[in-house]
């Protein structure tokens, strides 16, 4: 069957993987394209094999993704949307495997991380592949009731195993924060309801520049969601840092700040001005109430 790029999303990783996973909960009517790498992803989102981007940049537990951030402000894509997937990590199994056969579990590092629980309460042993999609096929494929992955109910469907224990994870929290890239940007406008921000910039390297170039967020009352900073072409003076505030650049507020920023900056680039999505105020909610 023939599929339409304007109805396709790629995705870093193989069939089943979680980021497979957001593109059916955000765009439940468009094709999965999986991609071997996130530089793949990009291009074919770029070269027009796919509309959109589904890529991870932050988890709750683990931190954010490696490489996403030296790797958006060469992607040549803009960020149109966020998307946070909940993280339930499933037991997989061959088809009449019991708990009790099992021996070791395979899944990527960070997913085995986050079910230690389940190996101290069953004594098994954790084998690092290098995903949580691949380890289920890799289940499927060697037919060993004596192994099992750690991954996705999808996982589950897409390789023809069995969930022998659903939300394994440890912390009920783990949750993943996609973006969604797209060639073109799409700005909501600043009428349009809560919207994000996400720029780079690079500082000049004297004394105190970064204070000075933060300076105006604090003055303007803009709230900076994310701060994170990395080294650029092999130099330890030269320092990018992405960030993120919440507001449009048209605000005024946000307009001082950006203004304030560019002064004191190398560089400025906004890498896209998008909804915000409803899970930002729903985490904040449970934080001021001590949840």
């Amino acid at each position: 069957m023939t599929t339409s790029p304007e109805t396709t999303i790629a995705f870093q990783g193989m069939p089943g993987a979680y980021s497979h996973l957001s593109c059916r909960a955000v765009f439940p009517e468009f094709t999965a394209l999986p991609s071997a790498s996130f530089e793949d992803a990009f291009a074919n989102v770029r070269e027009g094999r796919a509309k959109y981007g589904m890529i991870p940049i932050d988890n709750s537990v683990a931190g954010r993704v490696a490489d996403i951030h030296h790797l958006l402000p060469g992607s040549g894509l803009h960020i149109i949307g966020e998307h946070y997937q909940p993280v339930h990590h499933h037991l997989l199994a061959l088809p009449g495997t019991k708990i009790e056969d099992i021996r070791e579990v395979r899944s990527h590092v960070h997913a085995l991380g986050q079910c230690r629980k389940l190996f101290r309460e069953l004594g098994l042993t954790p084998v690092v592949a290098a995903d949580t999609a691949g380890s289920a096929r890799e289940v499927a494929e060697r037919g060993d009731r004596h192994i099992a992955a750690i991954a996705s109910e999808l996982a589950a469907e897409t390789y023809g195993l069995v969930s022998l224990r659903a939300n394994i994870e440890d912390a009920a929290h783990n949750t993943t924060r996609f973006i969604i890239m797209a060639r073109e940007a799409v700005d909501p406008g600043p009428k349009s309801g809560p919207v994000v921000t996400s720029f780079v910039f690079k500082v000049r390297n004297v004394p105190a520049a970064l204070y000075k170039a933060l300076g105006g967020f604090s003055t303007n009352g803009v709230n900076m969601t994310k701060l994170e900073s990395y080294q650029i072409d092999g130099q330890f003076v030269a320092t990018q840092f992405f960030a993120e505030v919440e507001g449009h650049p048209d605000d005024r507020a946000v307009r001082l700040a950006l203004e304030e920023l560019d002064f004191f900056s190398r560089e400025v680039r906004i890498l896209g001005v998008y909804p915000a999505h409803p899970y930002r105020f729903l985490s904040r909610a449970k934080l001021d109430a001590g949840e």
